[in-house]
């Protein structure tokens, strides 16, 4: 599903607003990923501590975010911007890459949640279509 240019515009646009908060967006999103599909966890189990708001779901979503982030910036070409990602996840972290989809899902909930009144139908199709574009982009090198 290839992004359109009013969806590029769209995405970059809420991007804008939601950026002061991402790193909470994160946070939030990978504690209610691992609550609400506990088979995540087993990616995290050399983790003290999997449960919402601990340091190491807090700092893990700040790196999701981050990536996030460098894709937004790197939008017209999500599958370059995200090779070495996709590499890392395959090669290295063995995730499944099914996973990309779930929490995907959790930041749109997410973002909806903290940001309702620019969350419009609209801003959820662009945003999701990106996600998804994204999680399709990460899971390349498993093919």
């Amino acid at each position: 599903m290839s992004l359109t240019v009013k969806d590029i515009s769209t995405v970059k646009a809420i991007w804008a607003k939601i950026a002061p908060k991402v790193d909470e967006i994160g946070a939030e999103a990978l504690g209610r990923m691992l609550v609400v599909y506990p088979q995540t966890k087993t990616y995290f189990s050399h983790w003290a501590d999997v449960s919402p708001g601990s340091a190491p779901v807090k700092k893990h979503g700040k790196t999701i975010m981050g990536g996030v982030s460098d894709a937004v910036s790197k939008i017209e070409d999500l599958p370059a911007a995200l090779s070495q990602l996709s590499e890392l996840h395959a090669y290295k972290l063995r995730v499944d890459p099914a996973n990309f989809k779930i929490l995907a899902h959790n930041i749109i909930v997410v973002t909806a949640m903290l940001f309702p009144a620019d969350f419009t139908p609209e801003v959820h199709v662009s945003f999701d279509k990106f996600l998804q574009n994204l999680a399709w982009c990460l899971a390349e090198k498993y093919r």
